[in-house]
């Protein structure tokens, strides 16, 4: 099996690392990741500048191992780069901070796994929902677990797992369930502040608020010491009814 391992916390993280360690074992593995901080990147992919990559030495049982001025999405897409074959599975991660709810929009990690599955790849997202001091040996054996089994099925089209782990030791963390997203939007801060030059700049923070958080959640999940695995379908189609949107179109659209 050939893998690719990628996050948005950047090449030299400490969770992309143990993840490395896990998967060594299930395959041939190659490591693209941002050579720098990419938290919060959503899905861009980059057109306007050239992008690069740089051999890295990681100290771990890798084939290739690249950092790169690109986001995380563009990350899974230069994994064919210079006619390599595409990679039978796509891991992001292991990182810091939960991806729950709404977070998937926004998360770099999650968007490397979902442009893998736009490409017919499996792929998954792994996270552990601690900043500080987090336990990612515990997420990795989880994910190499994980992997190991996606060996021998696909996923649905369009549809990768966005998996929460809690930051507990393994004696304390509950068993794997499976999720749908909660909802878990921010209450944004706009701070306006002023550098020793007299110009002012902006410094953007926001606090969750959790709408949605009953039982069958990622966020429930996670709150009750269990590892949460989130089916994610890529489709922004709007079911709900539709007459109040046609009377708002009314004569603009046939």
């Amino acid at each position: 099996m050939r893998i690719l391992v990628t996050n948005d916390d950047g090449i030299h993280a400490p969770g992309l690392l143990e993840l490395v360690r896990v998967l060594a074992p299930l395959g041939e593995l190659i490591v693209i990741a941002p050579e720098r901080q990419q938290s919060a990147t959503g899905h861009g992919i980059t057109l306007h500048k050239p992008l690069r990559m740089a051999p890295v030495k990681l100290g771990a049982p890798v084939q290739e191992a690249y950092a790169t001025n690109g986001t995380p999405a563009d990350c899974t897409i230069l994994a064919t780069a210079d006619g390599r074959p595409a990679p039978d599975l796509v891991v992001a991660g292991i990182n810091a901070g939960a991806n729950l709810g709404e977070e998937v929009l926004y998360s770099g990690t999650v968007s490397a796994a979902m442009e893998a599955a736009l490409q017919g790849i499996n792929s998954f997202a792994i996270s552990v929902t601690a900043y500080e001091d987090c336990e990612f040996a515990t997420a990795a054996e989880f994910a190499g677990t994980l992997a190991g089994r996606m060996a021998g099925c696909d996923l649905p089209a369009d549809t990768f797992l966005n998996v929460n782990v809690p930051s507990l030791p393994p004696d304390e963390l509950g068993p794997a369930t499976l999720t749908r997203l909660g909802r878990r939007r921010y209450i944004n801060s706009l701070d306006r502040r002023v550098d020793p030059r007299g110009h002012s700049y902006y410094w953007f923070s926001g606090e969750p608020l959790e709408c949605d958080c009953d039982e069958g959640t990622d966020i429930a999940a996670v709150r009750a010491g269990m590892i949460s695995v989130t089916p994610v379908y890529f489709d922004m189609n709007f079911r709900g009814a539709r007459r109040h949107l046609k009377e708002l179109l009314d004569g603009l659209v046939e």
